[in-house]
């Protein structure tokens, strides 16, 4: 918790015996600065202490103004809420000289110290086209992964390819019968996602077709030459089109595993869950039950002897544990996986792991995308790929800003972050849980809260500064008393709860709430440029305005990489 908080609730303390580091939880924030900087709400207390809200509050404040110490300036009762008034220059001190000590570590903390978080994210099937439900997928899994890092944790991160399972026993049938009908090796993803389309048409309608689909998936398993070299060469050439994508995203994994990897570590799990005796016969397959859980039945082996993504799925919590011995996992899946994530991680349970990894896997759930028309489906046909996405969305705005400034320097390379950026933020700035329907004109809104909006405060900070030739004033020169105007206040006060809303992202496993920082963050600043004359006579005033300027532009730069986006120098 916050410096102030801190001071806060050990005054709170020592008037009411109860300890801080519990008061501490129950400040809020005001809705409105001009009710203080804190409140503390009394009714938190009233049970304990036998007293109503009110009471508590005039008994309170009776003490604390006989020591409100250096810091704090007032307190004042409203409704039953002690609101609290820091000192404004204290304040503006306090929060200039933490980023000028930290710079680029603001808002970082010690707080993940001695901690593993694995965070598996992306995960895109091999074969198939990268379309915008797994572009969600990444750019939320990343932001979590860049803020998990800056907060301390030793954090990984997973790409768990799907590059296994019976829609590889399709594939290898459909280039069995149409192989020589498509040019696979000049355009692997296009061609491989036809033929998928086709066999899948046709199994629908010839079970002797699925059946042979299923004994290539099973010969496949048991290292069959042929299917084993074929599905070889889909994997190598899709993760190759892949990494035009990520590179684009700016993207990199520590371990990029896929389904495969754990094929030979499934005889381990099956051995842990029939020591447990959970492991049952049900019509040939292998499954268990879990029915009184209300979690239905999860199928282990299929009848044929075939593995399913839930038993690769228990093998690489068994070897993640192993290997990591991790303090929390993540998965970053679409919501529809709830109940089966809800079924893995009972069966985990079963797995002959430590405790610690048991009680901490976390499925971090989005909501889909879709199209105006509805769900997305490869077996349909109607996807958008993230490549056509990202490309188009960088000619969009190359052309306005061919429009507005052709003369930019660097063109390419600015559309490309403001592009880019539009798409990372578009994917986060609203909780994520929610379900995004997919609008080239949403995604492409270049004003109100979007990433180009943020993009476009950072280079006006950029501009006040070339104004100065980049000459950063010097901390200890500056009057903070200068910086005590509501609008200054308002950007102190952002500043401030920087720390506090990167653990609110962690707390919640939601970017969405630095992505609506950022916004809040610009649009402070916005109304301080627009009633505060920056480049001004007086020196003084001048050089706490430029400086507050700087830290502003230098919050939003670091918070918007966090999230995964690049600043533009231009607009």
């Amino acid at each position: 918790m916050g410096f102030f908080e801190n001071i806060i609730s050990q005054k709170i303390s020592d008037i009411s015996g109860m300890e801080a580091d519990t008061l501490v939880q129950y400040l809020e924030t005001p809705p409105d600065i001009n009710m203080g900087d804190f409140a503390f709400p009394c009714f938190k207390l009233a049970k304990e202490l036998r007293k109503s809200p009110m009471s508590i509050a005039e008994d309170f404040k009776s003490k604390l103004d006989t020591q409100l110490g250096d810091v704090i300036e007032k307190v004042e009762i409203v409704n039953g809420y002690l609101n609290f008034f820091i000192k404004k220059d204290e304040k503006v001190k306090y929060v200039l000289n933490q980023i000028e000590q930290q710079g680029d570590k603001y808002g970082a903390s010690n707080r993940g110290e001695g901690q593993n978080i694995l965070i598996e994210y992306s995960s895109p099937n091999i074969a198939k086209p990268f379309h915008i439900g797994h572009l969600r997928n990444t750019i939320i899994g990343g932001a979590l992964y860049n803020i998990y890092k800056f907060m301390g944790y030793n954090t990984t991160s997973i790409n768990h390819l799907g590059d296994y399972g019976t829609q590889f026993g399709k594939l290898i049938e459909g280039i069995k019968l149409w192989g020589n009908e498509y040019d696979i090796d000049s355009n692997p993803i296009e061609e491989l996602s036809k033929i998928y389309i086709r066999i899948n048409d046709l199994c629908k309608n010839d079970e002797k077709v699925l059946e042979a689909c299923r004994e290539n998936f099973r010969l496949l398993e048991n290292g069959d030459e042929y299917c084993t070299s074929l599905w070889q060469k889909i994997r190598a050439q899709s993760l190759e089109e892949f990494d035009k994508i990520y590179k684009l995203l700016n993207v990199k994994f520590d371990a990029v595993i896929g389904e495969a990897f754990y094929i030979d570590k499934i005889d381990d799990v099956i051995k842990d869950l029939k020591e447990a005796n959970v492991l049952v016969e049900s019509q040939g397959a292998q499954i268990i039950d879990m029915e009184d859980k209300g979690l239905g039945v999860l199928i282990v082996i299929k009848s044929n002897d075939s593995s399913i993504y839930a038993t690769r799925d228990l093998a690489a919590i068994k070897y993640r544990a192993k290997t990591y011995d991790f303090d929390k996992c993540l998965y970053v899946v679409a919501s529809e996986q709830n109940m089966y994530f809800k079924q893995l991680f009972e069966a985990a349970k079963y797995l002959n792991i430590s405790e610690k990894c048991k009680n901490n896997l976390h499925h971090v759930q989005y909501g889909m995308v879709r199209l105006p028309s509805g769900k997305m489906s490869t077996r349909l046909g109607n996807t958008i790929t993230v490549e056509q996405l990202l490309n188009e969305t960088i000619d969009r705005v190359d052309k306005i800003i061919e429009e507005k400034n052709p003369d930019m320097e660097n063109r390419e390379e600015q559309s490309k972050k403001i592009g880019i950026g539009a798409v990372v933020f578009n994917n986060v700035c609203s909780n994520i849980i929610k379900d995004q329907i997919f609008d080239w004109d949403q995604v492409l809104n270049f004003s109100g809260e979007t990433g180009p909006y943020i993009q476009y405060v950072y280079v006006r900070t950029k501009s006040v500064l070339e104004k100065i030739n980049f000459d950063i004033p010097k901390i200890e020169n500056i009057d903070y008393n200068n910086l005590v105007d509501d609008y200054s206040m308002k950007i102190i006060q952002t500043l401030y709860q920087f720390e506090s809303v990167l653990e609110l992202v962690i707390n919640k496993n939601d970017p969405s709430y630095l992505a609506k920082y950022l916004i809040n963050l610009s649009q402070c600043y916005t109304e301080f440029y627009n009633n505060n004359k920056i480049i001004t006579e007086d020196k003084n005033i001048q050089d706490a305005r430029v400086l507050i300027t700087y830290y502003v532009g230098k919050v939003l730069k670091n918070g918007a990489k966090l999230l995964g986006m690049e600043m533009p120098d231009k607009m």
